[in-house]
């Protein structure tokens, strides 16, 4: 391998050096021609946030706000400026002369009052109550008024968490907020966004991020909380041996959000009041949605805040973009590849110059052309394409395709009787999500190869013919299961993945030494706990040996199966220890310990009378 990698050391060596001379360049250019200022700024109901304010020094016209709320904090404090102004695509803010403002979220770091994960969007605020929206509106009408030359336009955005606070951004009814981009948003974390989907935990995630981030903060600070110590650095190995109850142990009842998690295993009123898209209505600035089809945190949030804004708001002016990116990956450098899959353009780069800058510019500073911002920007895998579209999802029937015996896939419904393939499912031996011995969840798996899991006898997998023309799916995908399983609960992991042919190797492959030659892609996969599949409100146990549907969504996928590739689908009943393991008896998980997992046959059914299909959201 180093053999391989020795004659492209230079031009790396090369590209890094320029890099750097480019950073430092515009580190100088920003500090000569910025300055900073730190303010806090109270709000209705007294309570002080801490901002970190950059503007320029350029008084020759007046300037729009781009701002920015975030809980991970609004650091360097001081005279210091924060390097993401240079570092990454905030440089074209700045050459553009926007005053920048960056804040600490109520309760956190450096603002006063106390920190609610996700606040509820309180519609009916009277007098000094408040929540997120409230807090934004404070904060701009403040800026407004007190930041000299601005323009009184002002723009908002985020990632992430921070996109959640841009989406009440957009429901604050100030009038002066002209423009938000909520990127990655937090939306429901109960159904699909960071730490549950459809219902099971990602626990990973969770506690990784829980047991530094949840800790209570009681005054302001500058200081952040470590994270929990692991000493076993083998992620699979560590959540084998630490069931839920283990891992409640391990944040030693101090975090609010943690404990309020376990006691909320439904999804009750305490989840639903924490649901976005409820603050999604009567919404007037211009919405430019953004997220990543490849986003190991949030692969839900900008799907569906963006559907919910075009359903609650059908005279808001909401666009939607979404590239082959993992999560955040459209603000960074390099947007060419993830993992072992390439996209034959820097997507990211692209994306910034093209969308998101052009975005800003026009409803901010009153510059260039809107129409060049297409409805729905979608960049679509495997043909690495964008595609500008009128809506979406796009319109188009869609097709079902039928899982059938002997590990096939077809067209046609099937017509045999009482016919079934069947696993055991182990929670002793979960299926892992990757391949590879690691600590933090990677984000590659969202495009990682699946030969691995085909070579499990715990995995079931189907697959066409050799594709005769290209396949393209733009839209959620749909498994409708009908299963039975000797237990009382189970989890069903479905898979959408593009298998390459035996001798495909990309064009400028090079020294590359993954074997890409019969590459299983992971195009999109999705997990549904099983007693939630009449209702996430209402839990209810399987009946052992009865036949029952398992239905439910897989997030929109955009990707061209080209012509000559196949279409596999697997399916599993873990995802480990992405997804938390399910006991396969009826009970609070949650309260589950090491003895309460037990073996479970499994049967997925394909016969006249039990028919398992996907739905597959085809256009041309």
């Amino acid at each position: 391998m180093l053999m391989r990698l020795l004659p492209i050391l230079p031009v790396l060596l090369l590209f890094s050096v320029f890099c750097s001379a480019q950073t430092n360049q515009d580190s100088a250019w920003i500090k000569d021609n910025y300055q900073k200022m730190e303010q806090t700024i109270p709000m209705r109901d007294g309570i002080k946030l801490f901002t970190a304010i950059y503007f320029p020094k350029d008084k020759s016209e007046k300037h729009p706000i781009l701002m920015l709320r975030t809980p991970y904090s609004c650091s360097p404090y001081g005279k210091e400026f924060t390097p993401r102004i240079w570092g990454g695509h905030w440089k074209y803010y700045a050459r553009e002369n926007y005053i920048i403002v960056v804040q600490d979220v109520r309760g956190r770091w450096m603002s006063e009052g106390d920190f609610v994960d996700v606040r509820p969007f309180n519609k009916n605020k009277t007098g000094n109550e408040t929540d997120e929206a409230s807090d934004t509106y404070d904060a701009v009408d403040w800026l407004i008024k007190n930041i000299p030359n601005n323009n009184g336009n002002v723009g908002v955005f985020g990632i992430s968490y921070p996109g959640f606070y841009a989406s009440m951004a957009a429901a604050s009814q100030h009038p002066a907020i002209k423009a938000v981009s909520p990127q990655a948003p937090v939306t429901d974390w109960f159904m699909g966004d960071d730490f549950h989907h459809n219902g099971a935990f990602f626990q990973m995630d969770g506690f990784s991020f829980y047991s530094g981030f949840g800790k209570p903060r009681p005054k302001p600070t500058t200081v952040g909380s470590p994270g929990f110590q692991f000493t076993n650095r083998d992620n699979y190995s560590f959540y084998l041996q630490n069931p839920l109850p283990s891992l409640m142990q391990h944040m030693h009842d101090s975090v609010q959000f943690w404990k309020d998690l376990f006691a909320h295993p439904n999804y009750d009123d305490w989840w639903k009041a924490r649901n976005a898209r409820n603050a999604m209505y009567d919404i007037k600035p211009a919405m430019l949605v953004v997220g990543g089809l490849f986003d190991a945190e949030d692969c839900f949030g900008a799907w569906n805040l963006y559907k919910a804004i075009e359903k609650q708001n059908p005279q808001t002016n909401n666009r939607l973009v979404m590239g082959p990116w993992y999560h955040g990956q459209w603000a960074s450098n390099d947007g060419t590849h993830l993992g072992n899959v390439k996209f034959d353009a820097n997507t990211s780069q692209w994306y910034q110059n093209n969308i998101e800058l052009p975005f800003f510019n026009y409803y901010l500073k009153g510059k260039g052309d809107l129409p060049d911002i297409a409805e729905a920007t979608i960049f679509f895998t495997g043909e690495n394409q964008w595609r500008k579209m009128p809506q979406w999802p796009p319109a188009g029937p869609g097709r079902d395709i039928y899982l059938e015996e002997n590990g096939a896939l077809s067209w046609i419904r099937p017509n045999k009787q009482n016919n079934f393939s069947e696993y055991n499912s182990d929670p002793a031996h979960p299926v892992p999500y990757t391949e590879y011995i690691h600590f933090s969840r990677n984000r590659e798996y969202m495009t990682d190869d699946q030969r691995f899991a085909s070579r499990r006898p715990d995995v079931l997998t189907f697959e066409t013919n050799i594709l005769e023309e290209d396949l393209t799916l733009a839209g959620p995908v749909i498994a409708n299961l009908k299963v039975s399983i000797s237990g009382t609960d189970a989890d069903f992991v479905v898979k959408v993945i593009d298998v390459f042919p035996d001798n495909f190797k990309y064009p400028d492959a090079g020294g590359d030494y993954y074997p890409m030659g019969g590459y299983q892609m992971l195009v999109r996969g999705e997990i549904m706990r099983g007693k939630y599949r009449n209702s996430f409100e209402t839990p209810a146990p399987f009946k052992p040996g009865k036949i029952e549907t398992v239905k439910f969504e897989l997030p929109d996928v955009a990707h061209t199966f080209k012509k000559g590739h196949k279409l596999m689908i697997q399916v599993q009943s873990s995802w480990f220890p992405l997804a938390d393991r399910n006991p396969q008896q009826f009970m609070n998980i949650y309260e589950a310990g090491a003895a309460d997992f037990k073996k479970a046959a499994i049967r997925i059914y394909h016969d006249v009378n039990n028919v398992s299909s996907i739905y597959l959201p085809i256009i041309k």
